[in-house]
């Protein structure tokens, strides 16, 4: 890839500057110098504050509940992190954590291992799913009052540090203690590849994290090998992240010499420029980005240069719209911003960040359940696009800016099997905690089943399934509502299996499963069949002229 710039980076902060002139490095003394008229006022309020306030405070608090405040009146996108988040935020990026390699649940206040990640810390030393965490470090875990967050935490800590876990396993009578020594555990971001039928291979991409691009350029040729020809990429869902591994994704389907994407900000350092590089290795494949309303960010970026290069198909709802790029900036007290530097643009020129004012950010998260309210994830024809902000594509379609990435083809949210009785299990969790009582209940045999078919075989039919699960519901507060479980019945049935597959045979046989059954899915290889994501893409946004 070709990168164009200006200079070298540099980070305008001026708020950061005042505050940290002003109050880190001087301890607030009277004697201090100051540089601006609008640090002598930060100074003068706190200094009055430490040295003439009727109660003792401590300054160091006041400035820990004012950043906040502060920077979020910038945009939706800035904000200000406490030095003991800061190294949580970039390990959720950079794709490790320092733990045990567990997952769990709770269940009747206990927390119950579902999961353990192969060759793990807790898989070395003989913890098994269906364990019962009953202490942490000789504390109890148990209870109404112990949140999942709480145990994490505790759970979690410093590589090669020893956590003690006292264990009750259903087969024993008393409780064990094991010594794990936490080492890093690796975070996925492509939750999957796998073939969908005998040409197309499916990747679902959960976010941009630092190992992403490595982790898809692996998943591209695993599929290339198994036969795949078209590709699909799902990135419904995805928040986004680091914005050069979108770039580096891009860059393996693009020939030599095309924009991917473009930054401009107030400093001339922030306009970059990023062209392909004719490095990659799938020029001439089909592909399909399949996107939603919570794909926002990187996400954007990628579909968005897929689209204006006319090189990929965009399939299902409006993207998020976020245009803004944050840099992490890391203050003396180890606390960082993050503060929107630039905003980026897609190939055609279009900047897909939605409207917002700043210090407004209740009414900027609202927008997504507007497009509930007005009918938008469900019809096309409510979709609302800003016609002063028309572009085109390099084979001249129309796309739109503001307001996200707009879909070639429009895939509307599939409402089959919603009923009151369906809405009420899933708000309380029902659906997930029966589905690991019975598997829990039933490890010693299921674990046993090693594939799809015969775990299917293995199953309760439909109707002994759905009883037992009203049953379970209804020990739990809901009453059965036979009317309405009825409408859910299908929607019911296809949940619990897809998550009894996770449980027992892990995240590839949970997507091979209910992906069968994805109306998104299904129109992407409709399109892969009929031609239309064939390069250049020629089909012109479905409904267009109805857009509002």
């Amino acid at each position: 890839m070709r990168i164009k710039h200006n200079s070298i980076i540099w980070y305008p902060l001026v708020i950061a500057v005042s505050i940290v002139a002003g109050i880190i490095i001087g301890n607030y003394v009277s004697t201090q110098k100051f540089i601006t008229d609008k640090d002598r006022k930060i100074n003068a309020v706190l200094n009055l504050v430490e040295g003439e306030y009727v109660d003792s405070v401590d300054v160091k608090d006041l400035i820990e509940m004012a950043l906040p405040e502060i920077i979020t009146n910038l945009d939706p996108h800035s904000y200000y992190i406490p030095a003991a988040d800061v190294a949580a935020s970039k390990d959720e990026l950079d794709g490790s954590i320092s733990g045990i390699g567990v997952t769990f649940i709770s269940l009747q206040d206990t927390a119950i291992i579902c999961t353990i990640v192969p060759n793990g810390p807790a898989e070395k030393a003989g913890l098994l799913p269906g364990d019962r965490i009953v202490t942490v470090n000789g504390e109890a875990v148990t209870g109404k009052d112990i949140s999942d967050e709480d145990i994490r935490a505790k759970i979690r800590g410093q590589k090669n540090s020893v956590v003690k876990l006292g264990i009750k396993r259903p087969t024993e009578k008393k409780s064990r203690i094991f010594e794990i020594e936490r080492n890093d555990i690796p975070l996925n971001t492509v939750d999957v590849a796998y073939m969908l039928d005998d040409q197309t291979g499916y990747i679902k991409v959960s976010k941009f994290g630092r190992n992403t691009y490595g982790e898809f350029h692996t998943a591209l040729f695993k599929l290339k090998s198994e036969g795949a020809k078209r590709y699909m990429i799902d990135l419904r869902g995805n928040p986004g992240g680091y914005m050069e591994m979108a770039i580096l994704m891009v860059n393996e389907f693009l020939p030599q010499g095309e924009l991917i994407v473009y930054t401009k900000g107030r400093k001339l350092r922030e306009d970059i420029q990023v062209w392909s590089d004719n490095q990659g290795a799938f020029h001439e494949e089909q592909v399909a980005v399949l996107i939603d309303e919570y794909s926002a960010s990187a996400s954007e970026i990628m579909a968005g240069a897929l689209q204006d290069n006319d090189r990929g198909l965009v399939i299902g709802r409006r993207s998020f719209g976020k245009g803004l790029v944050q840099k992490q900036i890391y203050l003396p007290d180890s606390s960082a911003l993050r503060l929107t530097v630039a905003r980026y643009y897609t190939p055609s020129h279009r900047c897909i960040q939605k409207d917002y004012a700043p210090g407004k950010d209740s009414d900027y998260n609202q927008e997504l359940f507007d497009r509930y309210t007005h009918g938008e994830i469900y019809n096309a024809d409510s979709i609302k696009v800003d016609k002063s902000k028309i572009y085109k594509t390099a084979n001249g379609r129309t796309v739109y800016g503001g307001g996200g990435i707009v879909p070639d083809i429009f895939v509307p949210n599939d409402t089959a099997g919603i009923s009151s009785y369906y809405v009420s299990v899933a708000n309380k969790g029902l659906i997930q905690k029966f589905v690991y009582t019975y598997v829990d209940i039933n490890r010693q045999y299921l674990s046993k089943v090693k594939n799809l078919k015969t775990l299917m075989s293995v199953i309760p039919g439909d109707d002994a399934l759905l009883y037992d699960f009203v049953t379970y519901a209804k020990q739990n507060g809901i009453p059965a509502r036979w009317y309405y479980i009825g409408q859910s019945r299908q929607l019911l049935l296809r949940q619990l299996r897809a998550l009894i597959v996770r449980d027992v045979l892990g995240d590839e046989e949970f997507y091979r499963y209910y992906n069968q059954f994805d109306k998104t899915i299904k129109t992407a290889l409709k399109a892969f069949e009929s031609g239309k994501a064939e390069y250049p893409i020629k089909v012109e946004i479905e409904g267009n002229a109805h857009f509002k």
